[in-house]
């Protein structure tokens, strides 16, 4: 019987391991997919092709970081990046000229962004009592930016007015990418906060290139390639982390998006606290804006509650 022990022990220690690497194997990603399955299957985990080209509306609302001397100006760019929005060019000196006594400690901005088909937006943030607003109608855009004590409705610059018409519409960049013209390469496989993800190339129809991450288990879009900004004189990598993914009526959104520039240890947080699809928006509110109508925010979205 002694003599059959050790033998016994050799079947069970390699069916044990058989069973184990049988299990990681399970895991593991699939590292034969191509850029278009990839794709597929992204979509597909986001919600599905259909149940995007039936959003016409998305709204909403939350609170940003902010805490520099540029916060209100800051916030209002890496909120826009973070919707997969354009940025926009922060006017640093005038903002610190302004806003410079309440720069010292982390605050949250309360904001609301509406989306409507095609590419209209309208961004608005509370601020010292009062509300900055930066709307898109689809061909011109303006900014109401009291904070910096300006009353006037100014209108986007010529590079604002470019990025924001290059930008992808409220579904993002790889729903229907090859209607939009948009060319996906994979680059391979790269972890993304200790997961592994397939990192997509998108060459966009103007020729822009952009990166985004696939998370290999879920498939969702964990990390995306932001506009890159200059900061001490050179130009920086931007990521945008995307977590907290929960579902609205068929589609997954991410609630917590967490901007980082490259060489820079802060980063910056928008966290979503109410989202609504298809809601009723008038065009008015994409409209050049009023100061009155910039005072009122709209509605409230139906908040989702985080999943236990």
């Amino acid at each position: 019987m002694r003599s059959k022990t050790p033998l016994l022990m050799s079947i069970l220690l390699s069916a044990s391991l058989a069973h184990a690497l049988a299990a990681a194997e399970s895991k593991a990603p699939a590292s034969n997919l191509t850029a278009a399955q990839v794709v597929d299957k992204h979509v597909e985990a986001r919600g599905g092709l259909q149940a995007w080209r039936a959003v016409q509306t998305l709204s909403m609302s939350g609170k940003l970081d902010a805490g520099s001397g540029d916060s209100v100006e800051r916030s209002a760019r890496l909120a826009r990046e973070g919707m997969g929005a354009s940025a926009k060019r922060a006017e640093r000196a005038a903002a610190e000229a302004s806003v410079k006594a309440a720069a010292a400690q982390q605050m949250q901005l309360p904001f609301r962004l509406e989306m409507k088909r095609p590419r209209k937006s309208r961004l608005e943030i509370d601020f010292a009592g009062k509300t900055a607003v930066q709307v898109y109608d689809g061909q011109n855009g303006w900014k109401l930016r009291p904070y910096l004590n300006r009353d006037d409705v100014e209108p986007f610059s010529a590079d604002e007015a470019k990025s924001e018409a290059a930008k992808a519409d409220l579904e993002g960049s790889l729903v229907d990418y090859a209607a939009k013209g948009t060319q996906v390469a994979l680059e391979g496989m790269d972890p993304v906060e200790g997961h592994p993800a397939y990192k997509l190339k998108l060459t966009m129809k103007s020729g822009d290139v952009q990166h985004i991450w696939i998370d290999a288990q879920s498939f969702l879009d964990v990390k995306v390639e932001g506009i890159p900004r200059r900061m001490d004189g050179k130009m920086r990598s931007v990521w945008v982390y995307q977590r907290d993914f929960r579902s609205v009526q068929g589609l997954k959104v991410p609630y917590l998006y967490e901007t980082a520039v490259e060489s820079d240890p802060r980063t910056h947080r928008m966290v979503i606290e109410a989202v609504a699809v298809n809601r009723t928006l008038d065009d008015v509110r994409f409209a050049k804006p009023q100061v009155l109508v910039a005072a009122s925010p709209p509605q409230a979205a139906q908040a989702v509650p985080a999943k236990k």
